[in-house]
């Protein structure tokens, strides 16, 4: 796994992980970060606002837990998959590997290398049922004995089953491989990304707490000012040095450049008393200007002391970023504030921020009026890392480590003509012990700490007390079983309690946001892998407890967006040599959408299924069908009345080839 950064097989890791190959994500038709989450145990996916991907660890939401080959991708917009070896997903806080954040978990996205000494191409073409149309390239060129260059490359049109949705999606990534010497290895990477697409907010719930299924076809937004653009520009640089069998050292340098806008209008308040129904719309348009530099260097070795094997691990980070960011509210001319009330149909009654209200008048909204924030951020962040894992016995490891996080903010309000800075100093510590009775058998204990520093995931804004107040602390126990067997099937186990204190989306206004302390415990199982030789399966099921807490104790309210149960299989058939079969299903309890335990996202259970023919051992044609029941089902919510309606129906058609 590249995000351990040490050379320790998974079965000897002391928390709870998985792996999808890019294999996997092509066989089952994932496009989105979304649809691996929805296959893996103890995760699942929030709304985002419709504008980001946001995934929900163990119980914790996150926007910013995300890494690219091992290095921080903390900025909102959703990620794609065209240019990946394979996704790592890692649960449990671990601060000692990853710095602040991730409280629940993180997720690595692992790019594609040049491969030295082969030349191939390959690609995909694929269309849905929705009208939805993607092209995506892989070409790989020995260009000399010790260089390879590689190029990924992606276009996606997009569609689905909602109105007025669409957008474009490119992405390019050029990367060259030179083995300098044979010790040492050099990559760089230069990825471009350009995304736009519609954002839909959902659908509002009724007085008994529920979506109303009666609005699913409607959009409650505006189709022209509803949108997220993004471009992006990503340079990565890596050198990898063998000093000799037992040690190396990795250098790596990232850069990336953002300018990101999001615009959209969405329901922020319903009555189902009102006749004829009515919707309140609130809406903001956001501007983010964002660089980040991130300068790494790591040290791996292997040592003896007598008959106690080391593996050694240290590191130092530098990131510096920039970020500047303001967000407009609405603001119409009727009401003279952001918020507008209109008839519900189906389209509502407003296209480019002018519409009909509910009164029947005239209404025009500009979002040049309401200005709500507008600041300059500059964050330096400087870390220091040292793990050494033990093999005290061929029974007996242990891990021992702890990281320094000098964390450095500076925010210049420019509403407020107002400049704070502070400074936080966080150790966090990790401890493992993995025990072995067998050599295909681990059974570990783990403690792991993690913080967030007060200006939050994004780093906005320092306002009110938070310039006073000490960062938010996590910490996870973690006791778990993993267990080889000698077929290829793999059985993982995990019983988890995390305490946490994070800022969380408010009940009363989706665009701020309220600290929450909270329990949570559960329990997680996978197995995966070849059952026979024409049977392969992964099986994942979680269990998830939580309670939100206070000064004197437990409030008895659960922590939003937290299912209790969670199941997710997938099985693979290999009916014939060229002809192959999927079947799957993932099921989600019911959860809350706030934290007020108001409103609820019911259970569901949605069922997934595959078809492939391998035409040749070089070109295969397949199909995937989602939601093959055609279940009515809301996956996820970012506030009360914004709940997301899951598609229908649909399936997707793909040729792979490969020359």
């Amino acid at each position: 796994m590249t995000a351990l950064r040490s050379p320790t097989p998974v079965l000897d890791v002391p928390q709870s992980l998985s792996i999808i190959t890019d294999e996997t994500i092509a066989r089952r038709g994932f496009t989105s970060v979304g649809d691996i989450v929805n296959y893996t145990p103890g995760v699942n996916m929030s709304q985002g606002e419709g504008h980001r991907d946001s995934i929900v660890f163990r119980g914790i939401r996150s926007t910013a837990d995300f890494f690219i080959d091992g290095t921080r991708d903390d900025v909102q917009y959703y990620r794609g998959l065209y240019n990946l070896e394979q996704v790592e997903i890692l649960r449990g806080p671990n601060a000692l590997l990853f710095g602040r954040g991730g409280t629940g978990g993180i997720l690595n996205r692992v790019t594609k290398k040049g491969e030295i000494g082969e030349t191939f191409s390959a690609g995909q073409v694929a269309v849905d049922t929705f009208g939805e149309f993607s092209l995506q390239g892989d070409v790989n060129l020995a260009v000399a004995d010790n260089v390879a260059v590689r190029v990924n490359a992606s276009y996606e049109n997009l569609d689905n089953h909602r109105d007025f949705y669409e957008g474009e999606r490119i992405g390019i990534n050029p990367t060259l491989r030179v083995e300098v010497t044979p010790n040492t290895t050099f990559d760089l990477s230069y990825e471009f990304a350009d995304h736009d697409r519609f954002v839909d907010r959902g659908i509002p719930t009724g007085s008994d707490g529920l979506p109303v299924e009666a609005f699913r076809d409607i959009t409650f937004g505006d189709p022209e000012l509803n949108y997220t653009d993004l471009e992006a520009h990503l340079l990565r640089a890596n050198i990898e040095h063998d000093f000799s069998d037992n040690f190396k050292a990795i250098v790596s340098a990232f850069y990336g450049d953002y300018d990101k806008t999001y615009s959209n209008f969405y329901a922020s308040g319903y009555d189902q008393a009102d006749t004829p129904d009515e919707v309140t719309l609130d809406g903001y348009v956001d501007n983010t200007l964002r660089e980040n530099l991130i300068l790494s260097g790591t040290l791996v070795g292997a040592v003896d002391t007598g008959s106690v094997e080391h593996t050694l691990l240290a590191g130092v980070e530098y990131i510096g970023t920039s970020s500047d960011q303001n967000r407009f509210n609405s603001f119409w001319d009727t009401t003279e504030d952001d918020n507008e009330i209109f008839s519900v149909q189906r389209p509502l009654a407003l296209r480019g921020g002018v519409g009909i209200n509910a009164d029947g008048e005239t209404t025009t909204n500009d979002f040049t009026v309401d200005l709500n924030d507008d600041t300059r951020v500059t964050v330096d962040v400087f870390s220091a890392f040292v793990q050494d894992e033990i093999a005290v016995t061929d029974w007996l490891d242990v891990v021992l480590g702890a990281r320094f996080d000098s964390f450095d903010i500076e925010v210049f309000n420019v509403v407020a003509n107002e400049t704070r800075s502070r400074r936080d100093e966080e150790i966090s510590p990790r401890l493992g012990v993995i025990l072995k009775p067998r050599e295909n058998i681990s059974i570990y204990g783990s403690y792991s700490e993690s913080f967030l520093p007060r200006s939050g995931e994004q780093f906005t804004d320092l306002n009110g007390d938070a310039a006073a107040l000490d960062p938010d602390e996590f910490t996870n126990l973690e006791v778990g079983l993993k267990w080889d067997f000698a077929n290829g099937l793999g059985l993982t186990a995990a019983i988890f309690e995390i305490e946490q204190s994070s800022p969380q989306v408010a009940d009363d206004n989706p665009e701020t946001l309220d600290v929450i302390d909270s329990q949570i415990s559960g329990f997680e199982v996978q197995l995966q892998g070849q059952v026979t030789p024409f049977w392969a399966t992964s099986a994942g099921y979680s269990y998830l407890d939580g309670e939100q807490v206070d000064a004197s104790g437990p409030t008895g309210l659960r922590p939003r967006e937290l299912p209790e149960h969670m199941v997710s299989l997938w099985n693979d058939f290999a009916v014939t040599d060229r002809i192959g079969l999927g079947i799957g299903l993932t099921h989600q309890g019911d959860s809350f959408v706030n934290n007020s335990n108001t409103a609820i996202m019911p259970a569901y259970t949605r069922i997934d299924a595959a078809a492939y023919f391998d035409v040749t051992p070089d070109l295969r044609l397949q199909v995937n069908v989602e939601n093959v029941t055609d279940e009515l089902y809301f996956p996820n919510a970012h506030s009360t009345h914004q709940v997301t309606v899951g598609a229908p129906l649909n399936a997707r058609f793909a040729v792979n080839a490969r020359f």
